[in-house]
């Protein structure tokens, strides 16, 4: 898959599928299934190196990710996050930033908000970056926000998100992602959009979907929001997965004649 086929797909009526990212193993089983898009987002600060929040997450570190990811994930289409406050400086600076992180291996860059943002925007889609949206609960403004709550519940800051997707669309984004936004509004914007929107905890109307890796396959067992399916019980399975290992090298059971060498 690459940028085009998610306006091809939205054209098409057919789902979009995303996830998450961000090491070498992970990227290689993703590159043996059928999902579309894989995003070595800035939750890797929470999920990859134990901090509170994404906004520990650094240039450098979104690259040290994203090449990893890059080398495993074969043909699969890569968008990165911009980490928190690298695109708020200069253009030059953005610019160089951007740089790093296609040639680190992504295809496009996702970045929060509208307001601030649209000028860079513009500029980077006419250096052929191609950029991904982000409205609705946009992580990097997690104090503003007040914690992570959902957005646009109120006529008011509903209207301000749709227009704000509406800037976004005419900045150059190629598609747009929606993240913890009601059910309704997110249909709505989805409706009036010309680009695909791809959500999380937005409902089943938009243009596709995408997940944290470690939350689908219960990697995670402390944290289920409530915008979350777990597709397989993997914390559960890997630790006895790990008893099982334990229990058999105690009894001397594990290695057996077919795991030794022999001159």
């Amino acid at each position: 898959m690459n940028i085009l086929d998610f306006q091809n797909k939205k054209n098409a009526k057919e789902k979009i599928t995303m996830i998450t990212c961000y090491d070498y193993s992970s990227a290689r089983l993703l590159a043996e299934t059928n999902i579309d898009c894989l995003l070595v987002g800035d939750s890797v600060a929470m999920t990859m190196h134990g901090y509170a929040n994404s906004l520990a997450a650094t240039v450098d570190m979104m690259l040290s990710h994203t090449a990893a990811v890059s080398r495993g994930a074969g043909k699969k289409c890569i968008v990165t996050d911009l980490p928190f406050l690298s695109y708020r400086g200069s253009i030059d600076q953005t610019i160089q930033a951007v740089q790093a992180i296609m040639q680190a291996g992504a295809h496009a860059v996702k970045l929060e908000g509208a307001a601030g943002n649209l000028e860079l925007i513009q500029c980077l889609v006419e250096s052929g970056v191609p950029v991904m949206g982000h409205l609705g609960l946009t992580p990097q403004f997690i104090h503003q926000l007040g914690g992570y709550k959902v957005q646009g519940t109120n006529s008011e800051s509903a209207e301000k998100m749709k227009q704000d997707a509406l800037a976004l669309e005419k900045a150059g984004c190629f598609a747009l992602v929606l993240e913890c936004v009601p059910a309704k509004l997110a249909n709505e914007m989805t409706a009036m959009l010309t680009i695909p929107s791809i959500g999380i905890g937005a409902g089943a109307g938009t243009d596709g979907q995408v997940l944290v890796y470690q939350d689908l396959l219960g990697l995670n067992a402390d944290f289920l929001p409530k915008f979350v399916k777990i597709y397989l019980q993997g914390s559960k399975q890997v630790k006895e997965g790990i008893e099982n290992y334990i229990q058999e090298v105690k009894a001397g059971e594990f290695p057996k004649d077919e795991h030794c060498y022999y001159a």
